[in-house]
């Protein structure tokens, strides 16, 4: 293991944690400050992936998993967090965050575009940690199985305060896959500036 990799190690644990940190913190009637923060694991991902390859990806995925985990067992020592979202987080930013590398790593080697691999493999990572976590932290499914005070999801309320009648944290889902979406594009400028030295022909 480079040197390098402890940057990608640090980055990503940084990003955890304010995330962590920022999840706390509402922002309008749908969303927290969180939610503009852990895209940027995704980013991480990406560029490691791109740069040091798939093994050395899924090592810093591994150590940041590890820093979610302690994260979450603080937080729900001092109440900030229940036993269904800190499940919820580790579980997805695991499964998203490896479904990333392996679908980055893929989609390179057939020779897609510099763009069109983060892409592609960040909105399908996406759609999958946003599942995973809300189902697991605020689905009535998981309710049954850990009861907690997460209950409060399970209102029903119009989808985003418009829509159909559905439960809370289904707005919620929609709300921060949204802004996951909406930030991917984005990110492609740092990711295209931090990588560019490194391209050869994609």
């Amino acid at each position: 293991m480079t040197t390098h990799i402890y940057w990608f190690i640090g980055a990503m644990g940084l990003v955890i944690v304010l995330s962590n940190i920022l999840v706390q913190y509402q922002l309008g009637e749908w969303l927290t400050y969180g939610a503009l923060t852990y895209p940027l694991a995704f980013l991480v991902t990406d560029i490691v992936t791109r740069l040091r390859g798939a093994p050395q990806a899924r090592h810093v995925i591994s150590i940041g998993f590890i820093v979610g985990i302690i994260c979450s067992f603080l937080a729900s020592l001092v109440d900030l967090t229940t036993l269904r979202i800190a499940i919820g987080s580790a579980t997805a930013f695991y499964v998203a965050q490896t479904l990333d590398v392996y679908v980055f790593s893929n989609l390179r080697a057939r020779g897609f575009t510099w763009w069109k691999t983060p892409i592609i493999s960040s909105t399908i990572g996406s759609f999958v940690d946003t599942f995973i976590f809300f189902s697991i932290a605020f689905s009535a499914f998981t309710f049954a199985l850990l009861m907690d005070a997460n209950d409060w999801a399970q209102e029903l309320i119009p989808l985003l305060g418009f829509g159909p009648i559905l439960p809370l944290w289904v707005s919620l889902a929609v709300a921060d896959l949204g802004v996951k979406l909406i930030l991917l594009p984005l990110l492609l400028i740092p990711y295209r500036v931090l990588t560019k030295p490194n391209f050869v022909k994609n």
